[in-house]
């Protein structure tokens, strides 16, 4: 019976609600009683019923030299079931937090977000969590699916950083300029949230296999931050200076890159 299964669930045994209900059904029976219409062996019945008074669900009473069981009212057992699970979820909620919290102070995470659902559902909790300030780089594709995220946050906190062909984002952010990179249907759209300099997720885009991490590092958070404010100054710099800069930079990044992979070419 499904009733028995939820019983169960709240932690007592088959016996125990065979003879709860079988009681409800009854209002008082003799646990000889109690035992044919529940199918408890009578060998049994006796320490069951005793356990369910000792748990407060059932009455013993004796008249006439007879003892028989009658069960609390239900409205009764349920609010003294829901007091009892309130009391538990306060005690874990509590004692959880603790233990979270202790763990946040030993050990810094880096976890690794394998599915949409996952990653977008962290990023939410970031920027809800914020209390200072937001610092993001994001392609259209990421920022669309926690727009109003990021317009809600905006509300309470300062969000800086940069956007990749994002449609109207927030005054605060910078859009970044056109580029090859940019351009490229190659290039990989990566993401960076970061929330109060203390937590943050970061990984590619959601479009191909979905894959980022969540860390609470702070060495993590400093560099990845840090790469987001050079790449707005560089925008910025671009943008400014009149002379064509675009292609200097592009030609100092490729000759950058060229002689790393010379040099662990010679390496190997």
């Amino acid at each position: 019976m499904e009733i028995i299964m939820q019983l169960k669930k709240l932690g007592y045994t088959e016996y125990e609600s065979k003879a709860y209900i079988t009681l409800v059904q009854q209002q008082h029976a003799t646990a000889y009683q109690v035992s044919k219409h529940s199918g408890i062996p009578r060998a049994r019945i006796y320490d069951t019923l005793d356990s369910l008074a000792e748990k407060g669900l059932v009455m013993k009473e004796e008249v006439a030299n007879q003892i028989t069981y009658r069960p609390i009212p239900i409205d009764i057992f349920l609010q003294k079931t829901t007091d009892s699970w309130q009391q538990n979820m306060s005690f874990l909620t509590a004692e959880l937090a603790k233990l979270e919290q202790q763990q946040k102070q030993v050990e810094k995470k880096l976890l690794v977000l394998k599915n949409e659902e996952m990653i977008v559902s962290y990023c939410r909790k970031l920027l809800k969590k914020a209390k200072k300030r937001i610092v993001l780089s994001m392609w259209d594709s990421m920022y669309e699916l926690l727009r109003e995220d990021i317009e809600q946050a905006a509300q309470d906190v300062r969000i800086q950083g940069m956007t990749l062909h994002v449609k109207a984002p927030l005054e605060t952010l910078d859009q970044h300029r056109l580029t090859y990179f940019t351009e490229n249907k190659n290039s990989k759209q990566w993401f960076i949230l970061s929330v109060d300099g203390e937590e943050m997720v970061y990984g590619a885009s959601l479009d191909a296999e979905p894959s980022a991490f969540y860390t609470d590092d702070a060495a993590h958070i400093y560099l990845l931050e840090d790469y987001i404010w050079h790449d707005v100054l560089v925008n910025r710099l671009v943008q400014r200076n009149n002379d064509n800069l675009e292609d200097w930079v592009a030609a100092e990044r490729a000759k950058f890159f060229s002689q790393i992979e010379e040099a662990g070419d010679r390496e190997s």
